[in-house]
């Protein structure tokens, strides 16, 4: 028998297709989530407050089996997890669909200056001129971090008559994938720059100054990753010197941003304050379609679904 530590929230949706062999225990607070972890062989304790969260999971010393519905770790203490031989699922495929599309707005809003057709609506002002001329008609992406979402955002953007370029570990030229070693000698050729890799050391303030620097004047940034991936203070002063176009960032650091911070100011800037994959209404219930699978597989001793590479962080 298998202690499993899960939230009551989900309890509804799995709690009468959990397999025989896995014994649940509820929690309703990070403090009961905390207390039920430390003889656990299974957890699911993703929760609102990503402190609580890693105090929780670094004390389950015991555990076998880490579920989260996040597809990054920056929130879990990956070195602890890798030492006890934890094994760790994440969510990649749940928030993909809302987080494309979430791209894909952030893109037309910037393109159409759609922030700007907002303000005037909000103050009744009737615009004769579009804020926004661009068309993403034959222009050319470069999305970094060609995975699931990067994938997804790359089909959408087809549709749109989109030039994509992707960026993957391993570079599969047929398929208009570069590695990840190539990029940055190209990022001048692209009218937009995609951010869509995973938080881990290698990706830390990957995106900087130089990397600012090398965009073309008019193109535009859109992070959809997470704020530590960009060098948030060489953005800022590429924003203010207009030596990019513009951009949409639906992370940055920290998480809430301060309200007194300059990137709520800038012109030039659409901020969508990390809701892109909590645009949906199917999160719930595709996490917890993927954790009933990943049980029956559990107890079955079968291999488990979006399996985490502890050495790479994803």
């Amino acid at each position: 028998m298998s202690k499993a530590v899960l939230s009551a929230m989900v309890r509804p949706l799995i709690e009468q297709h959990l397999p025989a062999g896995i014994d649940a225990h509820w929690f309703m607070s990070a403090d009961e989530a905390k207390a039920e972890i430390v003889d656990a062989d299974i957890a699911w304790v993703d929760l609102n407050d990503p402190a609580a969260m890693r105090e929780v999971v670094s004390a389950g010393t015991k555990l076998k089996w880490l579920s989260t519905i996040y597809a990054g770790l920056d929130h879990f203490p990956v070195e602890q997890l890798a030492a006890q031989g934890t094994v760790v699922t994440n969510g990649v495929g749940i928030n993909t669909i809302a987080v494309a599309e979430y791209a894909v707005l952030g893109m037309l809003s910037l393109a159409k200056g759609y922030a700007d057709v907002v303000r005037s609506a909000d103050k009744a002002e009737w615009l004769q001129a579009s804020p926004g001329v661009v068309e993403l008609y034959e222009t050319k992406a470069l999305v970094i971090g060609y995975g699931a979402i990067g994938r997804a955002i790359g089909a959408r953007l087809e549709g749109f008559g989109v030039e994509v370029t992707g960026v993957a570990r391993t570079a599969r030229p047929a398929e208009g994938i570069i590695g990840a070693d190539d990029w940055q000698t190209r990022i001048g050729e692209f009218d937009w720059i995609i951010l869509a890799m995973p938080a881990t050391d290698e990706t830390e303030a990957m995106f900087g100054a130089a990397e600012l620097e090398a965009m073309k004047k008019d193109a535009f940034l859109v992070n959809i990753a997470r704020g530590s991936c960009v060098d948030q203070d060489a953005l800022v002063s590429a924003l203010q010197d207009k030596a990019i176009a513009g951009a949409f960032l639906d992370v940055v650091t920290p998480e809430p941003l301060p309200a007194n911070h300059v990137l709520w100011t800038l012109p030039n800037v659409q901020l969508s304050m990390h809701l892109s994959g909590r645009a949906q209404s199917k999160m719930f219930a595709r996490s917890a379609e993927l954790f009933i699978k990943n049980t029956h597989a559990w107890v079955n001793e079968e291999p488990l679904t979006n399996r985490v590479d502890l050495s790479l962080g994803y």
